[in-house]
């Protein structure tokens, strides 16, 4: 288990897939993921299953949070993890999603995008951690800003997204920056 301030991560389970599968076939919260076509629990089961196969450095976690911080409740609200991982040039993409809309614009979301920075700099030694976002998902844009990430290119109309092309948003992070923080 990774700790944070009302924030943990933890491996995720096979209990956890009709979760995940409620989120990710809500059209708001898959607006952002680029998925397009409706996932079934089936689909998700076999995700689980290559999930296992991977190394357990670019497993996705579980986040569960701790809305009040006087009670020892935790609520599972969505998955982040380091993806990619290269470990020549110590870089990595991250990704991040909260399927709690209950708990959105509540700073989860960026305090997780801390959390996973610093285990991707702290723990595996990391030299730059970076991730792709859409120029319509202004929110989440705002979040990874606060947590320091820094807008460093656009891939063009990259992205067929409701019917028209958008900009993807190259963002990233180096460690002396995190540093810095």
């Amino acid at each position: 288990m990774i700790l944070g301030d009302q924030l943990r991560f933890r491996a995720i389970e096979k209990e956890d897939l009709p979760k995940f599968v409620k989120w990710l076939n809500d059209p708001e919260i898959k607006y952002g993921l680029s998925m397009v076509v409706p996932l079934s629990l089936a689909e998700e089961e076999n995700w689980f299953e290559n999930l296992l196969k991977r190394s357990s450095y670019e497993r996705p976690m579980a986040i569960e949070i701790q809305p009040d911080p006087q009670v020892d409740e935790w609520i599972f609200v969505g998955n982040c993890g380091l993806i990619q991982i290269d470990w020549q040039n110590r870089s990595s993409e991250v990704g991040i999603f909260i399927g709690e809309k209950g708990y959105w614009n509540q700073g989860f979301g960026t305090n997780a995008m801390r959390l996973i920075i610093k285990h991707g700099f702290e723990n595996l030694n990391l030299h730059r951690i970076w991730l792709r976002v859409f120029e319509t998902n202004q929110q989440a844009m705002r979040s990874y800003e606060k947590a320091g990430f820094t807008q460093e290119g656009i891939f063009r109309q990259a992205q067929y997204l409701d019917g028209k092309y958008v900009d993807v948003i190259i963002m990233s992070m180096l460690k002396s920056e995190w540093q810095e923080q």
